[in-house]
């Protein structure tokens, strides 16, 4: 591949339509993409301490010789980032900086800034404009596509936000080579994700090239992003506010995968781990209920372990988690939930499957 080729995927909403570029070595063109927004001329970057240090000075240069103001905003790389408290004390640094009423937010950093930032954008002066510029394999397949932005509870995850878009979402693909193996494992299982709900041959890619992506070889980096955010990107287009039930699938893992993160109060497993022992928790579930055969279990499962993903839950407690659980947005009341699985490509949601199966299926992960 060219070091500078980019691929554009169009997210068609209607008034809310923009472009996801994705590519190598592109970061030096970000700023003639956003020019052609028309969206300010304040750029109030939201980041973290690495990539500040990492990419910063870089990212400076080139949105300046834009012609661009540009602010940074450091915030701890961690979940507990994504709070009101860090929220509130960001929009009060913006208004300091926010003179000209010409500001757009930039997201750069993982799944965590873009949460945070796009949630910033949403409510400050009820809504600015802003864009994804996404660091790590979770946020570049995932998070940073589809508008949903959200700050955590100690009730749970997500639980304060909106569905608000960016204008653009811009994943250069060779920042990707700066992640350790945590953050490429984590990542992985969202694309492991997209594999099992709507991507049968992304699933029998990932079986066959997984080292690849471990190793950090572009081209795979690539194609799995590419990839991921096509499934993405047409399913946000179906059905962009999730009211048509069709969005939904992309929750397969995260109803559990959620509960763990928040019963083991945001320490231990990351967001991506969590999701891995979600999907297995929903796999075993899908079994049960005998949607899948053993077969079809052990597939993926045995790409989970081979990516690096826990498979065990640990010491976390299993009453947590249930309790934890029910917190859960898409639950109607007391009705449960749940994204399974039919086959590889293929999930069917369903609604009140009884606590003994889903507490049967938690124990299987002990």
């Amino acid at each position: 591949m060219c070091s500078f080729k980019m691929h554009i995927l169009k997210l068609n909403l209607k008034k809310s339509s923009y472009n996801i570029i994705i590519g190598n070595n592109i970061l030096n063109h970000l700023g003639k993409y956003i020019c052609k927004l028309n969206i300010g001329c304040d750029a109030y970057v939201i980041t973290n301490a690495f990539i500040k240090n990492k990419y910063g000075g870089l990212l400076n240069k080139i949105l300046k010789r834009s012609g661009f103001t540009v602010r940074f905003k450091i915030v701890p790389d961690t979940e507990k980032s994504k709070s009101i408290e860090v929220a509130t004390l960001v929009i009060k640094d913006i208004t300091h900086y926010d003179k000209k009423r010409n500001i757009f937010i930039v997201a750069f950093g993982g799944g965590v800034i873009g949460d945070l930032a796009g949630f910033i954008a949403s409510i400050y002066k009820r809504g600015v404009p802003y864009i994804q510029v996404p660091t790590t394999l979770l946020a570049q397949v995932d998070s940073s596509i589809g508008g949903k932005t959200a700050v955590d509870l100690n009730q749970g995850k997500n639980l304060v936000g909106a569905f608000y878009q960016p204008r653009l979402v811009f994943s250069d693909v060779s920042i990707l080579r700066t992640l350790d193996k945590r953050q490429v494992r984590s990542g992985l299982a969202e694309v492991i994700k997209y594999g099992v709900i709507k991507g049968a041959e992304l699933f029998d890619y990932l079986e066959k090239n997984y080292q690849d992506i471990l190793d950090l070889k572009l081209t795979a980096l690539t194609f799995i992003v590419m990839r991921s955010s096509q499934i993405k990107a047409k399913i946000v287009q179906q059905d962009e506010r999730e009211e048509k039930g069709i969005r939904t699938i992309l929750n397969f893992g995260h109803t559990i995968g959620h509960a763990i993160e928040a019963a083991a109060r945001y320490k231990g497993y990351n967001h991506g781990e969590a999701v891995a022992l979600g999907m297995l928790v929903a796999s075993d579930i899908s079994k049960k209920l005998n949607l899948i055969n053993n077969t079809t279990a052990q597939r993926i499962e045995n790409l989970i372990t081979a990516a690096g993903l826990p498979t065990k839950i640990g010491k976390i407690s299993l009453g947590e988690i249930i309790k934890m659980h029910y917190h859960d947005k898409k639950f109607i009341g007391p009705q449960n939930k749940f994204v399974l699985v039919k086959g590889i490509g293929k999930t069917k949601v369903v609604k009140n499957i009884p606590l003994k199966i889903i507490r049967q299926a938690l124990k299987m992960r002990t």
